[in-house]
């Protein structure tokens, strides 16, 4: 676009920005807890009230999709060249539990506009956020004087994100043929602060196990018997002192096979960042930093897998003592997974290193949770750097990069579609999601906004051109 077209973007936005603000707020007065039942109507009423906005944005189709729990929403509004990308924008319209008692300043569900932000559950995260590409797309239009986008655009809005998008996948694997896409595009993510405008580039994935421990069949005394026969609670512990090796490093044989390690050129960018360890630790409740040897913090939690033990337990607990061997103890650890690790080969590993170590006369049993499998886009990648030239021309800024050390189901969506997974998100760390008083800056959020309307008409522009046909 021209300058003259970035005009019209941000003209067209200011016109409308009291009805697009008036359009959020009331969808914000809808609690849809999708984890308490007692809120079930209202997560379908959210569905059904987004569903109708998207149509009355000129999304020709937008439909409830049903699921064995909560609804998602999907919309599809085709460019009409045969020859544009599709994109696949993924957000969520359930969120957090939240009541005036929990701290908040205002009611949650009554949004409350104060010093240019507006406070309320789900402002952020991640209605806010979903909201904007409704009017960016009219702003892509009006600017561009099109009676339908440069791309074809495709949205699924699930509705159990906040309670583990238990039936996220299967909707997908169900549905994947109505969601092919070239790229997806997640709104559910965020900004490095106000002032530093970033662009994720990929999320860790998750593996997470019960492990159980039987000795004997009931508590023993430890006189008569300690010393004689194995101790559960022993070898839990002597598990979790032999899952890391001097330098922090996962001792579990092949867990580091195939990972993406980071690049000269990544770890750069990285070190770019405004970082204040003391600041981070004040955030974390902690006293100290711990990780992988030669790695920085940021590489730590954003590039680099982990193990951690979540829970430990086992033999007597209460006051005094109790000279037992006890029956069973218990651990439950979690790996973090980036690029190149198979969620199951780590499975498998897991299993193997703990069978190779627990001695005869111990029972044992290790269960796995749903995995959720790394996500990450090359920085080079066309998508990734129209995501990037749409931003710094609403930001009128350098746009750099960041991970996200969590997990979330935008991991399926690439797995299932065979889509890379981009990241677009407006929100800051101030913002308090899943906490009393969230908000969203309305300045940042009008930014979200202006990049969707600059993004497709970019991707368009430059998304790489099929192969051609081979003659006949």
């Amino acid at each position: 676009m021209s300058q003259t077209s970035d005009n019209a973007v941000r003209a067209y936005i200011d016109q409308h920005r009291a009805a697009f603000l008036d359009d959020l707020a009331d969808w914000l007065r809808i609690p849809s807890v999708s984890a308490q039942p007692e809120h079930d109507g209202d997560v379908r009423r959210s569905a059904e009230w987004l569903a109708a906005r998207l149509k009355d944005t000129g999304f020709p189709t937008a439909e409830i999709w049903e699921t064995p729990g909560a609804p998602a929403v999907f919309a599809h509004w085709p460019s009409g060249d045969p020859a544009a990308p599709t994109v696949l924008v993924y957000g969520h319209h359930d969120v957090q539990p939240a009541a005036l008692a929990d701290g908040w300043h205002t009611e949650p569900f009554e949004p409350v506009v104060r010093d240019g932000r507006m406070y309320a559950r789900g402002a952020a995260d991640d209605k806010g956020q979903v909201f904007f590409h409704t009017l960016g797309v009219r702003a892509h239009l009006a600017a561009t004087g099109r009676a339908a986008p440069a791309v074809n655009l495709k949205l699924l809005i699930e509705g159990e994100e906040e309670s583990g998008s238990t039936h996220f996948r299967a909707l997908v694997e169900a549905r994947a043929a109505e969601l092919a896409a070239d790229v997806v595009i997640v709104s559910d993510t965020g900004m490095w602060n106000e002032t530093t405008p970033t662009v994720c580039t990929g999320m860790r994935g998750i593996a997470d196990c019960e492990i159980e421990l039987y000795g004997p069949d009931q508590d023993i005394h430890s006189g008569a018997f300690g010393g004689a026969v194995p101790n559960p609670a022993t070898v839990a512990a002597r598990l979790v002192a032999a899952l890391h090796d001097a330098d922090e490093r996962v001792t579990i044989p092949g867990f580091y096979d195939n990972i993406a390690e980071l690049t000269e050129a990544e770890r750069e960018l990285i070190a770019e960042l405004p970082f204040d360890e003391a600041e981070w630790l004040r955030t974390a409740r902690s006293y100290g930093t711990l990780g992988e040897a030669g790695y920085s913090t940021l590489e730590r939690v954003w590039a680099r897998p982990t193990a951690e033990v979540n829970g430990i337990g086992g033999g007597y607990q209460g006051p005094g003592g109790k000279t037992i061997v006890p029956a069973s103890a218990q651990l439950k650890l979690s790996f973090r997974l980036v690029s190149g690790q198979d969620p199951y080969q780590v499975e498998t590993a897991v299993t193997r290193w703990v069978e190779e170590r627990v001695p005869a006369g111990i029972r044992h049993c290790v269960s796995f949770g749903a995995p959720t499998r790394p996500c990450l886009t090359p920085l080079d990648h066309p998508a990734l750097q129209s995501v990037v030239r749409a931003m710094g021309r609403a930001f009128g800024q350098k746009i750099r990069f960041t991970r996200e050390g969590g997990s979330g189901p935008a991991a399926d969506l690439q797995d299932v579609l065979g889509a890379p997974v981009l990241f677009l998100g407006i929100s800051v760390p101030s913002d308090g999601w899943h906490s009393p008083n969230e908000k969203v800056e309305l300045d940042l959020l009008l930014k979200g906004v202006e990049t969707a309307a600059y993004l497709w008409g970019d991707l368009a522009e430059t998304w790489p051109a099929p192969p051609a046909a081979p003659s006949v």
